[in-house]
């Protein structure tokens, strides 16, 4: 119930409201949207803790499918969820938001938790993806066949 709660103040907060404006920008500016997923992984990588594992791996499935849709190799992802990623992830990698990443312990809290919900929200989507990295072939293109790291830049 607690965690609902603190999603509701994220959701309807100033900074997420911030966030979505400036997704519909990084959305139609490939470079920015790169930017932004390198930030996101370069913060991730300074997480610890024992579920951080599926953490990093879910935000990699969600950082490929951005690279993909940015590189134009994937476009079957709706706007509305490629704005609602975008956004989320401008909430993320800021370090001024409802709770500030300053803080120590509880500073990161509303990050994941909106990444967590991020996640389940847009499961759909992911599942579809997947199935395309898998695949390898959409609308003629070869998907790329990887589950690792990629490297940006």
């Amino acid at each position: 119930m607690a965690n609902k709660s603190l999603l509701t103040r994220i959701l309807s907060s100033i900074f997420f409201k911030r966030a979505n404006i400036g997704a519909v920008r990084y959305a139609r500016n490939s470079r920015s949207l790169y930017t932004l997923i390198r930030e996101a992984l370069d913060k991730s990588g300074g997480l610890s803790g024992s579920n951080i594992a599926a953490f990093r791996e879910q935000l990699g499935v969600v950082t490929r499918l951005l690279k993909a849709y940015a590189s134009g190799d994937y476009r079957q992802l709706p706007w509305k969820t490629l704005i609602r990623v975008i956004a989320v992830l401008i909430y993320f990698v800021s370090p001024i938001d409802i709770l500030p990443d300053f803080l120590p312990i509880v500073g990161l809290t509303d990050d994941i938790a909106l990444m967590l919900w991020l996640f389940s929200g847009i499961k759909d989507d992911i599942d579809k993806f997947r199935q395309w990295e898998f695949t390898g072939a959409t609308a003629g293109n070869e998907a790329p066949h990887r589950t690792g790291t990629i490297k940006i830049g």
